[in-house]
């Protein structure tokens, strides 16, 4: 395969997050275009790839990677589809970026994992895009330069205005807490082991049925004890914190504190409204690194993908059963260390 002066992306799935990428590659970063949306709603692809110069509008993921015009893949579909369009990908060898989850489930993710070991190469980098946030980034290059000694605890706090009435218990732990679960995971280069989640009684402000929030505890292999509070329901915004306790001092981000305004006698600022809001600029580093690279996967892997979903069923587990529940991985292969 023979990339172009200007990297063809194919995005799959004209969601939000695929409509949001579209746009992205198209308006904010360079090095790459949009030469393909895919999308099983022949009107949605058609619709976001007739305002995109030279990109063509697909029904077939497997037609849209065969283009002579796509050099990338850009995965944005529900994540049940993710496991067929990533096989597609590596059939034409082409480097991947595959918003989270990379499958739905750890058996599925694992066939993933052994089929990247196959080829011999890495191709896919997961969407775990905290990696790429200013403030995780800062946090990561404190912990690893050891000025405050060994990390002890991590405190997560993960807060959301409101769900859809459709949203479940796992969909707390699969959809909210994995990215608790992945960041701790690099933040402290370490492995969780284990997964406890403890139910406080429930707010008045969650859909009937489900039980929120939750917090969820989990132990590494390195011996430190990370915590996330998730709380989908909380109302007044979207708030994202992490707080590390180590031998020497503690290092917390994500208090948002920008502007403060002084007005009627009141003060304050604001707060993001949802994922988007808050991690646009680790959205846009995020695909930027993957595009500037192309096709040098350095990002999240498969194994990270498959960790995470490991863990979440982990998560899953201890959710339905009140018990601590501990997480199954493989050993983890050469090409991932």
């Amino acid at each position: 395969m023979t990339q172009h002066a200007t990297l063809g992306v194919a995005v799959v799935g004209t969601g939000r997050m695929g409509a949001d990428h579209a746009r992205r590659i198209t308006d904010v970063i360079s090095g790459a275009r949009v030469s393909a949306m895919v999308d099983i709603d022949a009107g949605r692809a058609k619709g976001l790839a007739d305002g995109i110069d030279g990109c063509t509008a697909y029904t077939d993921p497997g037609a849209a990677l065969a283009a002579d015009d796509v050099d990338a893949v850009l995965i944005a579909s529900p994540g049940p589809a993710h496991e067929a369009a990533l096989l597609t990908a590596f059939e034409h060898d082409l480097p991947v970026l595959c918003e989270k989850p990379l499958t739905p489930d750890a058996a599925s993710t694992l066939r993933v994992l052994e089929a990247e070991l196959r080829l011999g190469h890495r191709r896919v980098q997961v969407g775990f895009m905290r990696r790429y946030d200013a403030e995780y980034l800062k946090l990561k290059s404190l912990l690893d330069s050891g000025e405050l000694g060994r990390p002890l605890m991590l405190h997560n706090r993960h807060r959301n205005a409101d769900v859809l009435l459709y949203f479940t218990e796992r969909m707390l732990i699969n959809d909210s807490v994995v990215h608790e679960m992945d960041a701790a995971r690099w933040l402290l280069g370490q492995e969780i082991s284990a997964v406890t989640v403890l139910k406080p009684r429930p707010s008045g402000n969650a859909p009937a049925g489900l039980s929120d929030p939750q917090f969820v505890v989990m132990e590494t292999d390195g011996g430190v004890l990370v915590d996330v509070e998730i709380y989908a329901n909380c109302r007044f915004g979207y708030q994202v914190q992490a707080e590390a306790v180590c031998e020497n001092g503690t290092a917390r981000i994500g208090e948002a504190h920008g502007m403060l305004v002084n007005s009627a006698g009141r003060w304050g600022g604001s707060i993001a409204r949802d994922f988007v809001e808050r991690f646009v600029e680790a959205y846009d580093r995020e695909v930027q690194c993957w595009v500037t690279l192309r096709g040098e996967v350095t990002g999240p892997s498969c194994w990270d993908g498959y960790a995470a979903a490991a863990v979440c069923e982990a998560g899953v587990r201890a959710q339905a059963e009140g018990l601590r529940a501990e997480v199954d991985l493989i050993e983890r292969p050469a090409l991932y260390r």
